[in-house]
């Protein structure tokens, strides 16, 4: 049986002296309380504990201009990929949409209850600035850094890692496919994380 708070324990009591009628009583708004909520067409996530990698990816073709974000969550021990997300945001600048990458990457982690989470990001400048190497000086941005900063307060253990471009290939591969998706003009060149521009050969 439940355990109550001993003041309800103590009220319940006076309305319904017999154990049995209580009980019934409790189990009457449990099972009314169930039956109104909505069904879940998605299976819960396993909750995973131990250590995840998180790698996330924003990109703007153009600075600012049409912009994406991408993420990949991972169990190393397992070494499988628990989930991946690319999306286009509209027009935002690269950094925007390394922050906005982040974000939704926080977002999916949160569901698996890690013990531990690294977060590999290949801008160098996000990474300084939530490590508190820089500071935030766009106006832009702070909101974005304090909303990661939140987030962060969710998992026991958090670190940010830069991580070089070509390590990143996967989180890139997610930007510009939901780029090239809804691409408006073409030919328009690919972009690359930090905002710069890839050209293909």
């Amino acid at each position: 049986m439940i355990r109550l708070p001993a003041s309800l324990e103590r009220r319940l009591a006076e309305l319904f002296p017999r154990v049995r009628e209580r009980e019934q009583f409790v189990a009457g708004i449990i099972e009314d309380a169930l039956e109104s909520q909505p069904e879940r067409t998605e299976p819960l996530p396993e909750a995973i504990g131990g250590t995840l990698h998180l790698f996330t990816d924003g990109g703007s073709r153009g600075n600012p201009g049409e912009a994406a974000i991408a993420c990949i969550l991972e169990d190393p021990a397992r070494g499988v990929t628990l989930r991946e997300h690319g999306e286009r945001i509209g027009v935002e600048t690269n950094n925007v949409a390394e922050y906005r990458a982040l974000i939704e990457g926080l977002k999916l982690a949160e569901e698996y209850h890690p013990n531990r989470l690294v977060c590999h990001l290949d801008s160098e400048l996000i990474v300084k600035q939530l490590n508190g190497e820089y500071r935030v000086k766009m106006a832009t941005l702070d909101p974005l850094f304090r909303e990661v900063q939140e987030r962060s307060m969710l998992f026991p253990d958090i670190v940010f890692r830069h991580i070089p471009r070509e390590d990143n290939y996967r989180a890139d591969a997610l930007v510009n496919r939901a780029l090239d998706a809804h691409a408006a003009r073409p030919h328009m060149p690919r972009a690359s994380s930090g905002g710069q521009m890839r050209f293909g050969i």
